[in-house]
């Protein structure tokens, strides 16, 4: 697919895109909306947001969490919990999409928690085969059919991250398509251990695996710039991204995680500065099976 058909908005009809243009072309490729239940502002409003902060490309993903059971979440948030809608996402969506057409890139996508649960897995391609999202975000949100967040956690640190790691590691196995493997070290925003850091000294075998992989199967590794008070600027953290760069790994994607419109481009500058220390000179977006390079 050409670029110019990618990116519209960096066009104009005498010229190819400006190196300036491709240079400052901010993206951001996680983000959620009130169509996900802890969205927190409308689609439209965080695209207009978006627009105004200069982004170029615009990725929405909102919550697919078909594993989730609702009756093991806290009582008092039973009411306020829901998977997104995908009939009326998808069918909005792509409507909003269109309407901002030369205005900003719009990518529709969706963030699917992985389960080991084939019924779930297969609710999954049903959906990615029926509504053909335009990217995927593959991410392990919780266990047992519960979020992390809403989680009692029990065990020491090593027997919980391994097991999370784990997790991590068959979810690249996924039978469905996806682009980007999502915050990796998502567990560590709800631990209650002292030390919460993901390092190479005690996990470094399972995720050197899990790095290998990525990059054997040309997946996005993402950075996420919501660390939810960690130590870390950043999930995966800093270290673990290095080693995905030793590893030969190539693909990252910036991802705010914003739930609401002042969240997005969150940390931007320090995660490309970041970035740029460890040796990378490109963001990729995925967008319909294009992996698209963009300089940092």
């Amino acid at each position: 697919m050409k670029l110019e058909k990618i990116f519209p908005v960096c066009y104009n009809k005498r010229e190819r895109i400006r190196s300036t243009a491709m240079q400052k072309l901010l993206t951001d490729m996680h983000t959620h909306s009130t169509f996900s239940h802890d969205g927190r502002d409308d689609l439209k409003t965080m695209l207009n947001c978006a627009v105004q902060k200069g982004i170029a490309f615009y990725g929405v993903s909102e919550h697919f969490d078909f594993d989730y059971d609702y009756s093991k979440m806290p009582q008092e948030l039973r009411t306020k919990l829901y998977n997104t809608d995908e009939e009326e996402y998808f069918h909005a969506a792509r409507h909003i999409q269109e309407a901002y057409e030369g205005v900003i890139n719009v990518a529709i996508g969706a963030e699917f928690g992985y389960s080991d649960d084939e019924k779930v897995q297969g609710r999954y391609v049903s959906t990615y085969e029926k509504y053909r999202p335009d990217f995927v975000i593959n991410s392990v949100h919780g266990v047992g059919g519960v979020d992390f967040a809403y989680a009692v956690i029990t065990g020491d640190k090593t027997t919980v991250y391994k097991s999370y790691l784990q997790l991590v590691r068959r979810s690249l196995d996924a039978p469905y398509p996806y682009d980007i493997v999502g915050h990796i070290g998502y567990v560590a925003r709800y631990v209650p251990f002292e030390d919460r850091a993901f390092s190479l000294g005690e996990f470094g075998e399972e995720l050197d695996d899990i790095l290998k992989t990525i990059v054997q199967k040309g997946k996005i590794l993402e950075v996420n710039s919501s660390n939810k008070n960690l130590e870390t600027r950043t999930i995966p953290c800093k270290e673990i991204i290095q080693r995905y760069y030793e590893l030969g790994g190539r693909k990252v994607s910036f991802g705010s995680d914003a739930h609401f419109q002042e969240r997005i481009l969150e940390k931007r500058d320090e995660v490309v500065e970041m970035l740029q220390e460890i040796g990378f000179t490109e963001i990729t977006v995925p967008f319909r099976g294009e992996h698209i390079k963009i300089p940092l």
